[in-house]
């Protein structure tokens, strides 16, 4: 390898950059050039923690480069989201660099990207952190990856951190990869959202813990910047109710400048506002984790483009999309801490003088941050059962599901954390168990989640906080070049407008009343029953299969899953339908739109809510003018088990569990009424049983979804 000396360095440094920008004047930001001669130079490790907009991209790509032209081999470039890869790939391409990528959507192109990698054709091959888990990847292409490898980057390496807002498992193996690469070979992680704890624990992750700041040294570099985003102008306007919010912004979309983000907290939120913004004329998309990835593409494309007012999206939408002059992001409901706040405000304002953040805190918000918090966290004794399953030979994860009731995705994130702590490994043909000791760190868990429901609470000292907001958020991430704005609502004054129309009050009133949800029947009998003792197994035969059926909402709905959310909290006691309820059953049947009206009403047994339950199939059976011919029966005491368990073993709890016996079954549609359906394998064995019976068909009916 040819060396450099420092001015030809910077000099080529500078070049490279301009080329990038595209800017015949462009010039590095404090600490850029600084990062890049201690890659390129002195090939070192550094950490670099920046804003949003700063040039860390400038960053690799430039180092890429001059590495390249060194003789060194290809930068792998460890990014999160393909969104964001496709975002790096054209910023590569704009400044000559041959940039590739191996995900899960590109796998055509995996023997073409291969080729080129031995050819020595490629600058950076950008790979997602669970590729490098992929047995095939790893046995087969990591190795010889790591003899040539020139530069390691991380992405967004805040993930790799359990005390970050977005801790991903998969970041964790960064560490072992690390350890397989010569010494010389330079190391950079990158992230705008990052406290104090969290660059500690990626500093010790990545092994760049060492003499910050020493440039002379053998140490790595930290290069810590001010957090603070002159462009944006931030808010908090807080209104009693969903109806409420979604009028605010029905009344005031079209006065937010440019286009922009409607972020909220979950799927249904994100769609139900994007339906109701679209029926009154505003051009916006939904984009949640699950858009098909072709319209994720070509929804990013449309916001680029000005296409689109907004993208209402969850946190889908997040690190790496790229449009410089984003002009403004909107909360409907508050992320669960400050830090992941500055990192979705941070998409806004990149390259333009002025953007506009506000957020619309909603009361329902502590409990979505509830959920999302518990169901990250790994179980002890789900964890044992899972390596107590595993052994020599490798179990696939669906075989694997079947084995310790845990639904699939829980279960692919213990699997993740498991393999990073060495317990159970994936190889080819699914997981094995390592035979290593594994010990449940109780007290690491125990801490993380206190410090969870401390950012909730600095998330509400946002909102409520008489100070500088961005003051706010630069101290939450730890920086202390921290000082007032002179921007936001609290500096200078509310800048956004508080009233709101009436005929958008009204529009919005109609979207949270609106009733009905599908409920897609089920068709396949579930992988593993069989083995659990149930004789099913392929396709549901036709005539055994329920219909399409219908809820009244979802749970997680902003308008009624409020009331039902109330009705099937923990410790409510068990009563009649409410009239209110009962109406909007009522509202659901009359637009069912069914090919054959039913002729009778059936109710499921409940041992929880049996009130509930009889008392909603009565009234419905009454305002119908339907016969109600009584509920089915348990069978040796009922379903087993609890619910939430994954699809074979609550198929195994509930299989004959329920008797037609005794119901006079008439010709035609039956209505069957329960009080919430989850996995709908109950649903779908109750209504096997009538069919059975003889019921020409069963068409299921709930108050509740969930999920």
């Amino acid at each position: 390898m040819t060396s450099l000396s420092a001015v030809d360095t910077r000099a080529a440094a500078l070049a490279a950059l301009r080329e990038l920008v595209g800017r015949p004047d462009a010039d590095f930001h404090e600490g850029q050039y600084e990062a890049i001669e201690a890659l390129v130079a002195q090939r070192r490790r550094a950490l670099v923690v920046q804003r949003t907009g700063w040039g860390k991209s400038a960053v690799y790509f430039v180092a890429t480069l001059l590495l390249r032209r060194q003789g060194a081999g290809p930068t792998v470039l460890v990014s999160p989201l393909l969104a964001l890869m496709r975002d790096q790939i054209a910023a590569a391409e704009r400044a000559g660099v041959r940039a590739v990528a191996i995900n899960s959507t590109n796998a055509h192109e995996w023997g073409d990207v291969l080729a080129r990698l031995d050819r020595d054709e490629v600058d950076v091959l950008l790979v997602s952190p669970e590729r490098l888990n992929n047995p095939a990847f790893r046995e087969q292409q990591l190795p010889a990856l790591v003899r040539r490898i020139g530069m390691l980057v991380v992405d967004e390496a805040h993930c790799i951190s359990d005390w970050g807002h977005d801790f991903r498992p998969d970041y964790r193996r960064l560490r072992d990869l690390i350890t397989q690469m010569p010494a010389e070979v330079p190391v950079l992680a990158t992230t705008a959202t990052a406290n104090s704890r969290v660059v500690a624990d990626v500093e010790e992750q990545l092994g760049v813990a060492g003499a910050r700041g020493d440039m002379a040294g053998e140490g790595a570099l930290t290069i810590r910047g001010p957090l603070a985003r002159a462009s944006l102008r931030l808010g908090v306007l807080r209104l009693p109710d969903a109806a409420s919010r979604l009028a605010w912004l029905l009344s005031h979309v079209d006065d937010l400048p440019g286009s922009g983000i409607i972020y909220t907290l979950t799927v249904a939120a994100a769609v139900d506002t994007a339906r109701l913004l679209r029926e009154r004329g505003h051009e916006v998309r939904a984009y949640t984790g699950q858009t098909d990835t072709d319209e994720r593409e070509e929804s990013e494309g449309m916001l680029r483009r000005n296409e689109v007012k907004a993208l209402v999206a969850t946190s889908a939408l997040g690190m790496g999309f790229d449009k410089p002059d984003l002009g403004f992001v909107l909360h409907l409901g508050a992320p669960s801490s400050p830090v992941a706040y500055y990192q979705q405000v941070g998409r806004a304002g990149r390259a333009s003088e002025s953007a506009d953040v506000l957020l619309l805190p909603g009361v329902e918000d502590r409990d979505i941050w509830h959920y999302f918090a518990t169901a990250s966290m790994p179980d002890q004794e789900r964890a044992e059962r899972v390596i107590a399953a595993l052994g020599d030979v490798p179990i696939s994860t669906p075989a694997l599901e079947a084995m310790v009731d845990i639904r699939r995705t829980p279960l692919e994130l213990l699997l993740k954390v498991l393999d990073v702590d060495g317990a159970v490994r994936r190889v080819q043909g699914g997981w094995v168990a390592t035979g290593e000791s594994w010990v449940y760190d109780r007290d690491r868990y125990a801490r993380i989640a206190a410090e969870r429901v401390a950012e909730q609470q600095h998330m509400l000292d946002y909102e409520q906080t008489d100070g500088c907001r961005m003051e706010f958020l630069q101290r939450a991430l730890d920086d202390d070049t921290a000082a007032p704005c002179g921007r936001c609502d609290n500096c200078a004054g509310a800048w956004f407008p508080r009233e709101i129309g009436h005929a958008a009050t009204s529009a919005a009133s109609e979207s949270l009343d609106r009733v009905g949800v599908a409920i897609d029947p089920r068709r396949m009998w579930p992988t593993g029953a069989d083995r659990l003792g149930v004789p099913a197994k392929g396709r549901i035969p036709a005539g055994e299969q329920a219909g399409s059926g219908r809820a009244l909402a979802r749970l997680t709905d902003l308008g009624w899953g409020g009331t039902l959310r109330t009705l099937f909290a923990a410790g409510a006691p068990d009563a009649q339908v409410t009239p209110q309820v009962l109406a909007g059953c009522v509202r659901v049947l009359a637009g069912w739109g069914w090919a054959e009206r039913p002729v009778a009403v059936v109710a499921m047994p409940s041992r929880s809510r049996p009130l509930l339950v009889d008392s909603l199939a009565h009234g419905i059976a009454e305002i119908g003018k339907l016969p109600f011919i009584g509920a089915l029966t348990p069978v040796d005491g009922g379903p087993t088990g609890q619910p939430g368990g994954n699809s074979a073993f609550r198929l195994a709890g509930l299989w004959e569990r329920f008797s037609a016996d005794g119901l006079e079954i008439p010709d035609g549609p039956v209505l069957l009424v329960d009080d919430q359906a989850d996995s709908r394998w109950t649903l779908t064995v109750a209504a096997r049983a009538l069919r059975l019976a003889g019921a020409s068909e069963v068409l299921p009916f709930v108050l509740a979804l969930r999920g």
